[in-house]
């Protein structure tokens, strides 16, 4: 056969590859866009807007912005309550609970790392408006938008969106991720899970356990301290396994993931898929070793002119503190060891 009769062969097969390759594209560019257009209707569905998450503009600090770039860094508070449900009352009935764990994820502009800053609950600070009490009490006295305002007032920098989990959730979080290891640095057995003992090093949490890991603090001399450390070791292990290839190559298990979650948590109206979808790309690159955690700085404990057991803020090394959220460079403070001391 001469080559001018083997070109049409050629062309043949050529174009019904094409065809096949791109009726497949199509294929899978429909499940995906189907798979993301569920999961974004999942999360916005799910999960319930604050209808007022922030205090009056006049009170609070501007929109970060940083030199050289079109791009901002972004403040996310995280608050987790332990009501033991899902969150389905009406957000107005948390003006009369407390938070058990308070937590300011800082994003830099450069999207090259991320920091997660936790604030002891028991932090006897400035109430806006309310005087001097601590940290958590002002959930219980004006509602989301004062905890922003007092947490703003805090790090002297904007907060730009708000979530609210409650830690019931991390029940079906840990489950849907295929349960997650952690690197325990203290021994000890949980009063909320009977029987249960979690020894020193990596210990592999399912569901039930991680929230007896993260709500326990009776079995620690230092209690809410460890507290708030077991806290920051537990979401850096879910960060680290939602940021594996294993997950991230996964939809199942991201659907899944999304799924468990949203019906536990309350974000703010700008707090929706899109936004995080976004942020996600963004921070594509991000790996779990690029996450540094710390705690505001404290100077020990003591008790308030009224008799309350309180943490003392180390309102010096807090300055620095302030100064790096205000300029984004949070990447150059060197956070000190935190106790009750």
């Amino acid at each position: 056969m001469t080559e001018a009769e083997r070109t049409p062969h050629r062309s043949h097969w050529l174009r019904n590859t094409l065809i096949v390759l791109g009726v497949l594209a199509v294929i899978i560019a429909a499940v995906v866009g189907t798979y993301a257009f569920t999961l974004s209707r999942t999360f916005d569905d799910s999960t319930e807007k604050i209808e007022e998450a922030f205090p009056d503009e006049t009170s609070r600090p501007p929109v970060a912005v940083t030199e050289g770039t079109d791009a901002v860094s972004q403040n996310i508070l995280l608050l987790g309550s332990d009501t033991r449900g899902a969150v389905d009352e009406d957000i107005d009935e948390l003006r009369g609970q407390r938070s058990d764990a308070i937590m300011v994820l800082h994003i830099p502009a450069d999207r090259k790392r991320a920091y997660v800053m936790s604030i002891m609950r028991d932090s006897w600070v400035e109430i806006p408006g309310r005087g001097e009490a601590k940290v958590n009490a002002a959930l219980s006295l004006g509602g989301v938008p004062l905890v922003v305002q007092t947490v703003e007032s805090l790090i002297s920098a904007r907060i730009d969106h708000v979530a609210i989990i409650d830690f019931e959730g991390f029940k079906g979080l840990t489950d849907a991720l295929g349960g997650v290891e952690v690197d325990n640095p203290i021994p000890f057995s949980p009063r909320h899970l009977e029987g249960a003992y979690f020894p020193q090093g990596k210990v592999d949490l399912n569901g039930e356990e991680a929230l007896a890991f993260v709500r326990e603090r009776y079995a620690f001399a230092d209690g809410d301290f460890q507290r708030a450390r077991n806290q920051q070791i537990y979401l850096k292990a879910v960060m680290g396994k939602l940021l594996s290839r294993d997950t991230l190559t996964d939809p199942a298990k991201i659907g899944a993931t999304v799924s468990a979650i949203s019906p536990f948590l309350k974000v703010d109206g700008a707090l929706d898929s899109r936004y995080v979808a976004g942020l996600g790309f963004e921070l594509r690159s991000l790996r779990s070793d690029d996450i540094t955690f710390f705690t505001a700085p404290t100077a020990g404990t003591g008790t308030s002119p009224d008799g309350q057991s309180i943490v003392n803020l180390d309102f010096d090394e807090l300055a620095t503190v302030q100064e790096a959220f205000r300029t984004d460079t949070l990447q150059n403070y060197t956070p000190s060891a935190q106790s009750m001391n």
